[in-house]
């Protein structure tokens, strides 16, 4: 049946009109960005530093976007839980992930099979901080066992193979890898207890169950300065300004290029709309211009960064080469 010319251009017209207000859609959805409150999901316990970070930067977020940034625990696998959780996670913006060096530099050399891909699953939005790893001893331990020095542990060590347990906050951290890079180093046999996160094992380092440990420096820093663990070195190439008086592991015991350093950022699924990455991007760059922030998270021994996606991409892309030599020297690995 023949239609009249106008008809059919009314037709066409309202087709035309239908297709563009659902290609609309998505933009309108994304402007409306966020609607309700957002989840950060923290992949190891609460205490760590991996949570301090999260719950530093979530009220700037809140307090940018009006709506609540929720900071969500979900331990497990050295990390691997909480990032499966994110990577299969619908990319609306309101699942975040506080990455780590561990989950998304280390962990895919480390484990035989990981349930995401740490690189295409996600899309990285911005390094919130970087920190150095301390080498921590109970202080009343290592006073008792003549232990003062990075030499010194490193002779008693060697004297006593297989005696000295090292925490880490799990297989596949960063904790865990320094520890890793430490032992083949030196030559030394500490057998590795992992836990649930740095919490955990900090509890029971303190307790005296765990004698050694190479924590991110914002979870042990108050420790420390409570004079109830004694820190021996920190594990990045400079000294930290936190502790300005604790040695690199080149100054205490001639480990030339020891670098061991953390880091943590935010990530969304793959696929969450590049308008939200980058709006997120640019209100924790704007935090780190505050005074408060900025001075909270150097107190702790962290360095805001607040890096662009971009370029928080190509970090993780490096990583991932730097710690896959590191695991294969270390021979360390998880099944």
């Amino acid at each position: 049946m023949n239609r009249p010319p106008d008809l059919k251009r009314r037709l066409v017209l309202g087709a035309g009109l239908a297709g563009a207000a659902c290609i609309a859609l998505p933009a309108a959805a994304q402007s409306n960005w966020p609607s309700r409150p957002v989840k950060i999901l923290v992949p190891f316990p609460a205490a760590g530093t991996t949570d301090i970070l999260a719950r530093a930067i979530a009220p700037e977020l809140s307090k940018a976007f009006g709506q609540q940034f929720i900071v969500d625990n979900r331990a497990g696998a050295g990390g691997n839980v909480g990032s499966e959780i994110v990577a299969h996670s619908p990319p609306d913006g309101y699942t975040l992930l506080m990455g780590t060096v561990g989950t998304h530099g280390i962990n895919r050399a480390l484990y035989s099979k990981l349930p995401y891909d740490p690189i295409k699953d996600f899309a990285p939005i911005t390094m919130v901080a970087g920190v150095p790893n301390v080498m921590v001893m109970p202080a009343d331990k290592s006073k008792a066992m003549g232990i003062l020095t990075v030499a010194d542990f490193i002779k008693y060590a060697k004297a006593h193979p297989g005696q000295l347990n090292m925490a880490s906050s799990g297989n596949g951290t960063s904790i865990h890898l320094a520890g890793e890079l430490f032992k083949s180093l030196t030559g030394t046999y500490l057998v590795h207890f992992p836990y649930r996160g740095s919490g955990p094992a900090l509890l029971d380092l303190i307790g005296g169950t765990m004698d050694v440990m190479f924590d991110n420096l914002p979870s042990s820093l108050q420790q420390i300065k409570a004079g109830k663990l004694r820190a021996l070195a920190v594990t990045s190439r400079q000294r930290s300004a936190a502790l300005p008086d604790v040695p690199t592991m080149e100054e205490a015991a001639g480990l030339k290029g020891f670098d061991a350093t953390s880091w943590f950022g935010l990530l969304a699924p793959a696929g969450t709309p590049p308008d939200i990455v980058n709006r997120i991007q640019q209100e924790v760059a704007k935090s780190f211009n505050t005074p408060a922030i900025k001075e909270k998270l150097l107190a702790q021994g962290a360095i805001p960064s607040g890096n662009t996606p971009a370029e928080f991409a190509r970090l993780i892309e490096a990583e991932h080469v730097k710690w896959a030599q590191v695991v294969k020297a270390s021979g360390a690995k998880v099944d």
